[in-house]
């Protein structure tokens, strides 16, 4: 099998790329089907019309229900398939941009995304995570291309709520252990072959930034305003991640978290949130050196992530559910066998708890 590294055809990424829009997209398409919330629609509209104005482009709006489930995406064809448009353009978070891409795939049209969060790292992926009606985790669409483009206008990020931010922050925290331990296992990644020295490095780089920062990012994020700090992360949590991810691959953390989808009380919590804590669970699996351990956990706590379960809504731990969050995490059609070591439910289980554990203690360091 051979080193591959997968990547959008572009990336572009500015202050007011925005009403930019049309002009991108003159390769792709005249007529976009744009999805988004019906949220999102306000505050998006009026600078697409003045591009779509300047390049004679035809606008056709869809608003999302909420999961990217099976039965939107088949709802999503039938309504692209009569619209007489000719790319998809997903506009909003994680969950809007695995539907247009699913939707791209399955009308067969080309797919813009464009985040107006850096929330997750799913813009830049040739990969859908599908949920039941519920909001529980069912399976990975994966998709035989990344997208046409990825458009990240950082003026209309550094608006949204700091919380987006950081929880886009958890899941490219996750990126190089995950990466790491793929690699050390000689795990395949998710377009058909292994990790490419690049890819590495990306991954690799994702963190470092995350580092040196994910702070100043927070506070600008806070202050409403787009620094350079603030484009670096929008670019980690982004670019550097969904490559990182996807071209080397994901094990134990997203794993847990899909486990933790299980537990109704952490439906709270953003993906990246859960990611954070199946991060250090993750570490605390590989027995990671306390200096690593450390340093991910604070900046877990600096940036506010979760270290505990009561951070994840769980106010009253019970094996039982836990068992079943690790049964969950440890099935074979999802990605804890990528992991270096052998890992039972059991194991993983009791990971969780050590893992809280140790939340409660490094915060108890810092009152």
């Amino acid at each position: 099998m051979a080193n591959i590294i997968g990547s959008p055809e572009r990336y572009v990424q500015g202050r007011g790329i925005l009403n930019e829009l049309c002009k991108h997209l003159q390769n792709l398409g005249k007529a976009p089907f744009i999805l988004v919330s019906e949220s999102g629609k306000g505050r998006i509209k009026e600078p697409i019309e003045k591009s779509a104005e300047e390049y004679n482009t035809n606008l056709f709006f869809e608003i999302f229900q909420g999961e990217c489930s099976r039965k939107e995406i088949d709802r999503l064809v039938k309504a692209y398939q009569a619209s007489g448009c000719d790319v998809v353009v997903g506009i909003g978070g994680g969950k809007i941009h695995d539907t247009a891409k699913a939707l791209a795939y399955y009308a067969e049209a080309p797919v813009v995304i464009v985040p107006t969060i850096a929330g997750t790292d799913a813009p830049c992926s040739a990969l859908s995570v599908i949920y039941s009606e519920d909001g529980a985790f069912e399976d990975y669409l994966f998709l035989p291309k990344n997208p046409n483009m990825v458009l990240v206008d950082t003026e209309i990020i550094s608006r949204a709520p700091e919380r987006l931010l950081v929880s886009g922050m958890g899941d490219a925290l996750a990126t190089y252990f995950e990466a790491r331990a793929c690699m050390q296992s000689n795990s395949p990644n998710f377009i058909g072959g292994y990790y490419t020295i690049t890819s590495m490095a990306i991954a690799r780089l994702c963190y470092d930034t995350l580092l040196s920062d994910g702070m100043k990012a927070l506070v600008s994020a806070q202050a409403k305003v787009c620094t350079k700090a603030l484009e670096n992360i929008v670019e980690a949590n982004t670019y550097l991640s969904g490559i990182g991810f996807e071209s080397c691959g994901i094990a134990a953390a997203h794993a847990i978290h899909n486990g933790f989808t299980a537990i109704h009380e952490t439906h709270q919590c953003y993906h990246g949130e859960k990611v954070a804590f199946g991060t250090l669970t993750q570490l605390v699996l590989e027995n990671a050196s306390p200096e690593e351990f450390e340093e991910v956990m604070n900046f877990c706590l600096d940036v506010g992530l979760p270290t505990t379960l009561e951070d994840l809504g769980i106010h009253e731990i019970k094996i039982d559910e836990l068992m079943k969050v690790a049964e969950l995490a440890c099935s074979p059609n999802d990605t804890m066998g990528n992991m270096p070591i052998t890992v039972t439910p059991e194991i993983v289980r009791d990971a969780i708890i050590a893992t809280d554990k140790l939340g409660h203690y490094f915060k108890a360091k810092r009152l």
